[in-house]
């Protein structure tokens, strides 16, 4: 590829777009943080976003940079990569994510971005440019990151469960409340660690691609930086349509069950980091919900619902793909 066709003024667009992806995920996936400690009543909305903001903002002071690389060197051929590439990535990816936003249906940004980046690399180069490895873990962490966030979610909330025989409900209801900020806390961290990576990526693939940086240097600091504020304010302003469907749709929330729910997406988030997958946040909350309220009582959760939220997830790697490949060839005529 010819670097000198990307031009500065188009690297400076395709960073903007690139964060303006990075506050939708923010925004779209704020439900995730924080709609298991709003809807058992534990914390007001206003200040819950407040508390997933900051610490999804602070996240990549505890990890490091694993998912950026996978998404930036692992999942499609670096020597196809350019603006029109990159451009038909986003614009499918921040596509998908406004119209489940609007039909308040929790969808994966992550595998939003990941079907963007497959259908433009498609439509430029064919299937011959995908790295399978890339591939591959995402694929498991569709399958694998719901089904351990639904485990871990039951055997938190039996464990949870026989802990409150030993002291009154209103007792033990105070005590999971407060224990709720912790959990809220530490998901949220696992939310701005590996989501806020992905656009890390992205943005260091456009970096190399222009030749401002190498594939050896390390991800520049001020990446970083902006990624996770533009995650935190995205989070900040919130998805409310999401948070109803999250938190009082699938299943009925206590404390107890909602601290279950959010300490099990948080251990999961934190393995997945940990092994650089590009883990869907959305995949891990919702497995977890589903979790423990089939650990209280399999009828207590909402079927119907879940099923609904799993087709969201059949659909959103080939839409997005879509979107982006017919992105990709406006951006290859006009852009």
């Amino acid at each position: 590829m010819d670097a000198s066709i990307i031009g500065l003024h188009t690297v400076i667009f395709l960073v903007v777009l690139a964060l303006l992806f990075d506050f939708m995920n923010g925004f779209h996936d704020s439900a995730n943080s924080i709609a298991t400690i709003v809807s058992t009543g534990a914390m007001s909305p206003q200040k819950a976003v407040v508390w997933a903001a900051f610490f999804n903002f602070i996240a990549f002071i505890f990890f490091g940079f694993h998912v950026a690389t996978t998404i930036g060197k692992g999942t499609i051929d670096p020597s196809i990569v350019d603006h029109h590439v990159i451009f038909g990535a986003l614009v499918g990816a921040i596509s998908w994510n406004i119209i489940t936003w609007y039909y308040g249906i929790p969808s994966s940004s992550s595998h939003a971005l990941v079907g963007g980046l497959a259908g433009a690399a498609i439509a430029k180069g064919g299937t011959g440019t995908l790295i399978a490895a890339g591939f591959l873990k995402t694929a498991a962490a569709i399958l694998l990151s719901p089904l351990f966030g639904f485990l871990l979610g039951a055997l938190l909330m039996v464990m949870a469960s026989w802990v409150g025989t030993l002291s009154t409900a209103r007792k033990m209801d105070r005590f999971y409340k407060y224990l709720q900020y912790v959990s809220a806390a530490l998901y949220s961290l696992g939310h701005g660690s590996n989501d806020a990576q992905k656009t890390m990526g992205i943005i260091w693939m456009i970096l190399i691609a222009s030749q401002i940086t190498t594939a050896d240097a390390p991800l520049p600091f001020w990446v970083v930086l902006a990624c996770q504020t533009a995650m935190g304010l995205g989070t900040l302003f919130g998805g409310w349509r999401i948070v109803r469907t999250m938190g009082m749709k699938i299943t009925k929330l206590r404390p107890v069950s909602g601290f279950s729910a959010s300490a099990s997406g948080a251990i999961t988030l934190f393995i997945a980091t940990s092994l650089g997958v590009p883990v869907s946040t959305t995949h891990t909350i919702t497995g977890s919900i589903v979790g423990v309220g089939a650990a209280r009582n399999v009828n207590a959760v909402r079927w119907g619902v879940a099923g609904n939220i799993v087709w969201a997830w059949v659909l959103t790697i080939p839409s997005s793909a879509f979107i982006a490949g017919v992105a990709w060839w406006v951006g290859q005529h006009y852009f």
